[in-house]
């Protein structure tokens, strides 16, 4: 198990490898797998739902305090990591079926999970943004609403676009496939993310 862990930090910098060790369909390496995989759609689902205007005014509201904030991402944060990935991922196969590919909708599913690495490491700057405006991130017309907030946007949609990359990199590894090939069964995938992503703010 500790290395489905360290691979999912070694995807944003040597992803073919990692991609490649889909393929490994072993029940001890599906069972490995599972809780980065988990770990990431959860984690990538909390900093999209940060960003969203939703969150952008939940101070507003007198009955939520940091605590409850806290609990409304996580909880926000699953459900919508686990919806992107059902969706998406169902997305994914069906585009890699309709190019031959032989692999199953569980494995579609896992190379868009560890594709979604860079939206997770945009968690990082989250620190920063806190330290900068404090609760007024979570405020209506607060101290953030300045360009310099829009930075942390440009953040997430870099590390959005960086995910399609590796998504594309990653059906390209797993199949063998040629890049044009390996695009064109990412494409129904990466309208949806990018959709799904765009809606939100």
């Amino acid at each position: 198990m500790r290395d489905w862990w360290l691979r999912t930090l070694l995807v944003l910098q040597r992803p073919r490898p990692v991609f490649v060790a889909l393929r490994d369909t072993a029940s001890e390496s599906l069972g490995d797998r599972s809780e980065p995989v988990l770990a990431i759609v959860i984690l990538a689902g909390i900093a999209v739902v940060l960003s969203t205007g939703t969150a952008n005014h939940l101070l507003d509201d007198n009955e939520y305090d940091g605590l409850l904030v806290a609990i409304w991402a996580f909880i926000a944060g699953g459900i919508y990591g686990t919806f992107v990935y059902w969706i998406v991922g169902a997305l994914l196969h069906i585009g890699a079926k309709a190019l031959g590919s032989q692999g199953t909708y569980r494995r579609s599913r896992q190379v868009l999970a560890f594709a979604a690495a860079p939206i997770v490491l945009s968690l990082v700057a989250w620190p920063v943004k806190l330290a900068l405006y404090g609760e007024d991130v979570f405020r209506r017309g607060g101290h953030d609403a300045g360009s310099g907030a829009h930075v942390f946007t440009g953040l997430l949609l870099a590390a959005t676009a960086w995910s399609a990359v590796l998504l594309v990199i990653g059906v390209r590894s797993v199949h063998g496939w040629t890049w044009a090939r390996a695009l064109g069964a990412c494409s129904l995938a990466v309208v949806g993310v990018v959709a799904i992503v765009l809606s939100s703010f």
